[in-house]
């Protein structure tokens, strides 16, 4: 099998997250790779099915020992990144894997597979609408959703590296045009 990776990143907000569990839904043949992170599971999420939730100090020894494709501190002391055996699990199961990642690590991943990876930005229709659909969310204090648009905005100037843009003004719209450049990408 050519093994493919389908890598969606946003700004935190943009609805990548939707989108993505949207495309799982439409292709088979497509896996989520769960990510590893030092953040606070959140009430909803699921250890292993979400994120792999690991202590700082666990996740700095495995960057040690080379077992990340790509990890980032995206906030000081809170890590995230896709370690390899997540890949090649996937991949023995025969699965194409479909990322849902911050902006760098898509990069990243681009850059260590540049014919298998297709990067697919989403971008939302204007920053303000961004701002409030962070706002909207209510899952973080004050200090935390202060980061996230100081990161948001550093992200939005990220878009013209990918290989794909997906507006997420309407998101009947977005779902239907993320679907078609998967579908291309597959082929």
């Amino acid at each position: 099998m050519n093994h493919k990776l389908v890598v969606v990143a946003a700004p935190s907000g943009a609805g990548k997250t939707t989108i993505v569990q949207h495309l799982l839904t439409k292709f088979s043949t497509l896996a989520f790779s769960v990510s590893a992170t030092t953040r606070v599971c959140r009430a909803h999420e699921t250890d292993g099915k979400d994120y792999y939730f690991i202590s700082t100090e666990v996740f700095r020894s495995r960057i040690e020992a080379n077992e990340f494709l790509e990890w980032e501190e995206v906030y000081e002391d809170q890590f995230y990144g896709t370690l390899y055996s997540e890949i090649h699990r996937l991949w023995a199961e025969g699965k194409n894997v479909i990322f849902d990642i911050d902006v760098k690590g898509a990069l990243n991943i681009k850059k260590a597979f540049p014919t298998e990876a297709i990067t697919i930005f989403i971008k939302p229709p204007s920053k303000d609408i961004l701002l409030q659909r962070l706002r909207n969310r209510k899952t973080e204090d004050q200090k935390s959703l202060d980061k996230r648009i100081n990161r948001a905005s550093l992200e939005l100037t990220y878009e013209s590296q990918f290989d794909a843009v997906v507006v997420n003004d309407t998101l009947q719209q977005a779902l239907l045009d993320a679907e078609s450049v998967v579908t291309d990408f597959l082929k």
